[in-house]
C-alpha cells in the first residue's frame, strides 16, 4: 500500500525531518511511502490513502478513470495546469464554500489526486481531511474579535468534534488581545482570561469573561478549582510549555488541554517527542497555524483524540 502525506505550504522539511527513513517519493508537498497510514504524523496538511499510480491516455480518460473511482475530487496542481484544469472540469462540481462555524465538517468523501506527467497521474479515492488539501476555511466573523487566532480555536474544534459547552470553565493562558477567549465566551463558557498585558476592552466585558493579571507559567494549579478546558496559545518554547503542561496534569484538575506549539526557529523535535509521550494526546497541525503544532488531551478519556476524518464509503 502507497500512503501520500502532503504538507502544509512551507513546512515540507518538518514532515520530511517526521517521515525520515520511509519516504519512497516526493512530489512538491507530497509525499509517499509505501506502508499503511500511520496515526502520529504530525506535520501532514492531508493523508492520501491507498494512492494508484495511474497511466492516463488523454483528458477524457484521466477524467473516466476519477469517476469510477469517487464522485468529489480535489486537485492539488503540481505540473501540467493547463491539462489537470481541463480534466477538474470533467469531474462533477464541489463546492468548497467556506464552513460557518460551529458547523460540522463535510460529510461527503473528498479524494485528491495530481498530474504527474501528461499520461500519468496519481490519485486517491480517500482521504482523512473533509477539506481540500487539508485546508479548513471559515466565513470569518470581521467584527467580534480582536485578531485573527480565533480561527484556530474554530479549525481545532471542528476537527475534534469537540468545543467548550454553556457554563463549562475555561482557563485561558496568554489571552491577550483576547481571540480565544471571545470563542470560548460566544460559546457560552466561563472565561478566566490570564495574561500579564490587557484584554481588548470589548472582549473584557463579554458575559462570562474574567480578566486575571498574571503570567501564565506563575498559576499554582492548587489555587484553582476544576478546569473543564486549559487553553493555551501563549508564546514561548514548547519546552517551557510541556513543562507548564505537566504541572497542570500533576494537579489532576483539568478535563481538556488545547494547546499550541509555537517553534521559534528550529523545529524543536525534542518537545515534539516530549508531548507524544504524554498518553492519550494528540498532535496535529492546523491549517490557521504557521510553524505551530497544536497539541490536545482529553484527560476524561485517557484515549488518542479523534480528528476530523473523511473516510466515509
Amino acid at each position: 500500500m502507497t500512503t501520500g502525506y502532503l504538507a502544509p505550504e512551507g513546512l515540507e522539511e518538518a514532515l520530511a525531518r517526521e517521515l525520515e527513513g520511509r519516504i519512497a517519493g516526493r512530489h512538491g508537498r507530497l509525499f509517499l511511502c509505501a506502508d499503511p497510514p500511520a496515526a502520529d504524523i504530525a506535520w501532514a496538511a492531508n493523508v492520501w490513502r491507498a494512492v494508484e499510480d495511474l497511466p492516463i491516455a488523454s483528458i477524457g480518460d484521466a477524467a473516466r478513470k476519477l469517476r469510477d473511482r469517487g464522485r468529489n475530487w480535489a486537485l492539488y496542481s503540481l505540473a501540467h495546469h493547463r491539462r489537470a484544469a481541463l480534466i477538474q472540469a470533467k469531474l462533477p462540481k464541489v463546492s468548497f464554500k467556506p464552513l460557518a462555524f460551529p458547523a460540522p465538517p463535510p460529510e461527503a468523501p473528498l479524494g485528491s489526486w495530481t498530474l504527474l506527467a501528461p499520461d500519468r497521474m496519481l490519485c486517491a479515492a480517500r482521504c482523512d481531511s473533509a477539506f481540500p488539501h487539508g485546508e479548513a476555511r471559515f466565513v470569518e466573523d470581521k467584527a467580534g474579535p480582536p485578531n485573527r487566532a480565533y480561527l484556530k480555536l474554530w479549525e481545532a474544534f471542528t476537527r475534534l468534534g469537540q468545543r467548550p459547552g454553556a457554563s463549562e470553565r475555561c482557563l485561558d493562558l496568554g489571552a491577550s488581545p483576547g481571540g480565544w477567549s471571545w470563542v470560548a465566551a460566544s460559546l457560552g463558557a466561563r472565561v478566566v482570561a490570564v495574561d500579564k498585558a490587557s484584554l481588548d476592552p470589548r472582549i473584557a466585558a463579554m458575559p462570562g469573561v474574567e480578566m486575571l493579571r498574571a503570567s501564565a507559567f506563575s498559576l499554582d494549579p492548587a489555587g484553582f478549582g476544576a478546569v473543564d478546558w486549559l487553553l493555551s496559545d501563549v508564546v514561548c518554547y514548547p519546552t517551557r510549555l510541556l513543562a507548564l503542561v505537566k504541572r497542570w496534569l500533576a494537579a489532576g484538575k483539568v478535563g481538556r488541554f488545547l494547546c499550541t506549539l509555537k517553534f521559534q526557529g528550529a523545529t524543536d523535535f525534542e518537545a515534539i517527542a516530549g508531548f507524544r509521550a504524554i498518553p492519550g494526546g494528540r498532535l496535529f497541525h492546523l491549517h490557521a497555524n504557521k510553524h505551530e503544532l497544536t497539541w490536545f488531551l482529553d484527560t476524561r478519556r485517557n484515549l488518542p483524540a479523534p480528528l476530523e476524518r473523511n473516510t466515509r464509503a
